[in-house]
């Protein structure tokens, strides 16, 4: 069985930087990318990503499906599974949902909220075979989102965050480029 560690903080914390750290230790690393470049500001955050990993590290470009991954060469090739970001890829089910988060019923996001927890149980089954480092952000320490689909996207991020450190070997929490090992 892999082991599983979780690496969360704020934006710009230091997260992905700390996470590669502890992945470049390994030979063999996949990073499963969950980013989509939906404009030019992402594209250019992708692009900075690329540039500071190994090149000799695979890429898997998924953010829901994770089965599939097990398709991909990089995942045959690799031990460990660096997984950038949780909270991204959160983000990336709810805007492709179809809801309407202004004129939704509570069960239509409980719904998607069912179907998101299933997407993380299957990247986390992906740590029975691999080890496997997820990055997430921490949303519960800021401030209490104005509008509806933020109040949902924090609920259902803060569960999922839950989750994944609950299953996780370690826990780390960056603040400012510093981490803190919280389990």
């Amino acid at each position: 069985m892999g082991k599983i560690i979780m690496i969360t903080g704020g934006a710009r914390s230091g997260k992905s930087t700390y996470a590669e750290k502890i992945a470049r230790m390994r030979p063999d690393v996949a990073y499963v990318a969950t980013s989509i470049a939906f404009d030019e500001g992402m594209t250019h955050r992708i692009k900075k990503h690329r540039e500071q990993r190994p090149d000799s590290w695979g890429t898997i470009e998924q953010w829901k499906d994770f089965p599939l991954i097990k398709e991909a060469e990089a995942y045959k090739n690799s031990s460990l599974l660096l997984v950038d970001c949780l909270t991204v890829m959160i983000t990336n089910l709810m805007f492709y949902s179809g809801l309407d988060f202004d004129e939704c019923q509570p069960e239509d996001v409980d719904d998607l909220e069912r179907q998101i927890n299933d997407h993380v149980e299957d990247l986390l089954a992906l740590g029975k075979e691999k080890d496997l480092i997820i990055v997430t952000n921490e949303l519960g320490m800021g401030l209490v989102p104005a509008y509806k689909m933020g109040n949902y996207f924090r609920d259902i991020a803060g569960r999922m965050n839950q989750r994944v450190a609950a299953a996780a070997d370690e826990v780390y929490f960056v603040v400012s480029g510093i981490e803190m090992k919280i389990k």
